[in-house]
């Protein structure tokens, strides 16, 4: 059974960082794309960042530049965001994905185009 678990939300205070995990089951992730998404209360799911099966970085909202840094570690299967200086806009439902790629293929930047989905972490930045 393929399945994508993320871990690691919850309540932090703004400035303050969080660690968000996805593991992956049923499947490899050493031959997929991967990324994470979030999705604001009232809003669109949107792409935070995404590393292709060669490791290369693809961040997909200018704000979290510096401060989010997406990793990934194939030998355990898993897909890593580390989140510093949290603001109050970065809460949310934090999706982790995942999609089969090519090996020197750029991710995929848009949520459409992400083939398993995990369930979603909330974050809330709150003072």
């Amino acid at each position: 059974q393929v399945q994508l678990v993320e871990s690691g939300g919850g309540l932090v205070q703004p400035g303050g960082s969080l660690t968000l995990s996805c593991g992956a089951s049923g499947f490899t992730l050493d031959y997929y794309a991967i990324g994470w998404f979030r999705q604001a209360p009232g809003k669109e799911r949107e792409g935070v960042s995404c590393i292709s099966r060669s490791g290369s970085v693809t961040t997909l909202i200018g704000s979290m530049k510096g401060r989010f840094t997406i990793s990934r570690d194939n030998a355990k299967n898993t897909l890593y965001l580390r989140m510093n200086s949290l603001k109050f806009e970065d809460t949310g439902v934090y999706y982790c994905a995942a999609k089969p790629q090519a090996l020197f293929s750029v991710c995929p930047r848009t949520p459409n185009e992400y083939t398993y989905w995990g369930q979603g972490t909330q974050v809330t930045v709150s003072s």
